[in-house]
Formats: C-alpha cells, structure tokens, sequence
C-alpha cells in the first residue's frame, strides 16, 4: 500500500506549503532540491536510452549467433551436396549409356543446389559481419549512460551543477556512439 501511496504522490504532485519556512536563497539545502527535481526526470530519460541501448545490443547479439549457427548449417549442407556430386560423377566415369546420362544430370543438380547454398550461407554471413561492425558502438553507448547516470547521482549528492550538466556531455556522447551502432555513419 505504501508503493501505491508513493507512486500516486509522484503523479499527483501536491504544492508545498507556502507558509514553510525557506532556506536562505543560494543554500545548499536550496540547490539540492533544485537538482534533484531536475535530475529525477532526467536519470529516467537517461535510463531509458540505456534500455533501449541494451535491447538493441541484445538484438545484434542474437543476429551474430543466429546467423553464425545458420551460415554453419548452410556450409555443411554445402560439403553434404558436394560429396554427393562427386559420388554421381565417379560413378558416370564406370557408367555407360542412360545411366551415365542420368548421373551426370544429378551432379549437373547437385552443383546447382551448392550455388542457391553458397548465396544463402554468403548473405547470413554478410548479416553477421554488419551486426559485429554496430555492436561495440552500442556497447560504448551503453557504457556512457551508465557514467551520465552515476554523474546525475553524483551531483545530487554532491549539490554540484558541473556534475549535472556534465552528466548531459556524457549523455550526449552516449547518443552519438548510439548513433554511430545504428547507421554506421563513421
């Protein structure tokens, strides 16, 4: 019920007294309110591109070990069909006639298939080396939320303005090493 209390107050913001008393203008106690009432929206925003950072990191994972099995897999098929074109043209060698004909034509299919193969294992693996080339960039960015985040905390608790704004520099690079993951502009 508490929980329930707490949120309820974040969303309906209460005025504060007026009769209170003040601290005196420029106090500590007066910057750290002020800091904290911005930078409790802004760790939020913070912590939401380092969200969405991750999800998409977690993405460009999935397609490099996804694509690697997959190429793996097309590659096998590949040495499977292979073997067996040699089989069919080793056996057209001793056959005469039909049957040579015959054999032949399975190793004239056999290569067909190792081509459709070769493209399909070559695109997979073309997948794979575009998300290894995005993912330390977003791994960076990710790095650099977390510091903006540790800054925006630093600097409530050490009532610091540099720290605050210095926080959204960090951010900011943050964004361009995002930037940088999601369309390889650099």
């Amino acid at each position: 019920m508490a929980l329930i209390d707490s949120v309820l107050n974040l969303v309906n913001k209460t005025p504060k007294d007026p009769d209170a008393p003040k601290p005196p203008v420029g106090s500590r106690s007066e910057r750290e309110a002020k800091i904290k009432d911005k930078a409790g929206l802004v760790i939020n925003v913070f912590a939401l591109c380092l969200a969405m950072n991750a999800w998409y990191g977690g993405k460009l994972s999935s397609t490099v070990l996804n694509n690697t099995i997959s190429a793996n897999n097309q590659w096998s098929w590949y040495q499977a069909k292979n073997v067996r074109g040699v089989i069919y043209e080793t056996a057209a060698l001793q056959a005469k006639g039909p049957e040579k004909e015959a054999l032949l034509a399975e190793k004239a299919r056999m290569d067909v298939d190792k081509q459709e193969i070769a493209a399909k294992a070559k695109k997979l693996e073309a997948e794979r080396d575009e998300a290894k080339l995005r993912s330390p960039w977003i791994g960076y960015a990710s790095t650099a939320y977390q510091l903006a985040i540790v800054l925006l905390s630093a600097s409530i608790l050490a009532v610091s303005m540099p720290l605050f704004w210095g926080s959204f520099v960090v951010a900011g690079l943050g964004i361009l090493l995002s930037a940088q993951g999601l369309w390889l502009w650099m």
